[in-house]
């Protein structure tokens, strides 16, 4: 059994439920979010048609294991996990902006200086870099957000000039980007991991930059493995990765990146289960915890139930 959509009426609902590629997010009383990670699966910013087996909660859980790893360095959103898929915490008014942080020359970033780039969102790049290389030190590379399509890629002085951010407010962002991303790096360093990149979203609430959505899940982050990176990397060898890239990768050697006219290949039952296989290794690898299936009950009852408890001692 997957959830793959939801359409929960909790009391004091307020404004439109969000779907999200993976996400659904409900407002309650106009300053609590619930945000449910569904069995949903994207790639190339298209929703696959089929659900993944235990993904939301593995997703969910990550997420969960390192808001609570950061949060006496980066405040953030979380209140509650109130059920292996889903999470409330406080309502953030989001910045249009995705904080994208690299410490190795990887995706898409490689992509563009293989291309000819040397500047990538006002960061200046140096000659002669590899593939997969560890840059001098990380930079922040961010996007803006967008509602449906591709992200675009701009720089500091263009989210600062067109409004998009304050200086000030850009400011904090960027530092806890590169605090989280040190504490990232050390703890998957602890796991045999290199932490290559990763995006962080902030909102604010009450005046104050907030951590909010995931953190360091492999749908928003890139990891290799540590034992075999220096040697790959000499050998000009592709790394082994510890992320979604695996799903790609299987899409493009079946003819799919998302480009007009094509179309996802079948996704067997064996598919989704190996899917669903590879991102509890990638849950049990990261967090060094032993995955425990939530129970095989109804998943939307379940959320419901866990909610309700939530918002009833919320009130008491």
């Amino acid at each position: 059994m997957t959830l793959t959509s939801t359409d929960f009426k909790f009391p004091n609902m307020t404004g439109p439920v969000y779907h999200g590629k993976v996400r659904d997010v409900y407002t309650i009383d106009g300053n609590i979010l619930v945000m449910v990670a569904t069995d949903r699966i994207s790639a190339f910013d298209v929703v696959l048609p089929k659900g993944i087996p235990f993904k939301g909660q593995v997703l969910n859980q990550i997420a969960n294991y390192f808001l609570d790893a950061t949060r006496d360095a980066v405040p953030n959103w979380k209140l509650a996990e109130v059920d292996p898929m889903a999470t409330a915490g406080v309502r953030c008014e989001g910045f249009r902006v995705e904080m994208i942080i690299r410490g190795y020359l990887a995706g898409s970033a490689w992509r563009e200086y293989a291309a000819g780039a040397r500047e990538i969102c006002g960061v200046r790049l140096p000659e002669g870099l590899r593939e997969n290389e560890r840059l001098p030190e990380p930079i922040i590379t961010p996007t803006t957000k967008a509602d449906a399509g591709h992200d675009q890629n701009i720089s500091r002085e263009e989210i600062i000039a067109q409004g998009l951010v304050s200086a000030e407010d850009y400011e904090v962002m960027e530092r806890y980007t590169r605090t989280l991303f040190e504490i990232g790096t050390r703890m998957a360093a602890e796991k045999g991991l290199v932490l290559v990149d990763t995006k962080y979203e902030f909102g604010k609430q009450d005046g104050k930059v907030l951590l909010i959505d995931e953190v360091h899940t492999p749908d928003s982050s890139r990891y290799f493995y540590a034992d075999t990176y220096e040697e790959l990397f000499k050998a000009g060898k592709p790394q082994r990765q510890l992320s979604k890239e695996f799903v790609r990768q299987w899409l493009m050697e079946n003819g799919f990146m998302g480009r007009p006219g094509e179309v996802v290949p079948e996704m067997t039952p064996e598919v989704c289960k190996a899917i669903s296989d590879r991102y509890i290794e990638l849950y049990e690898h990261i967090t060094g915890r032993k995955f425990v299936p939530a129970p095989e009950t109804d998943a939307a009852a379940r959320i419901e139930t866990g909610v309700l408890d939530f918002l009833a001692n919320l009130h008491n």
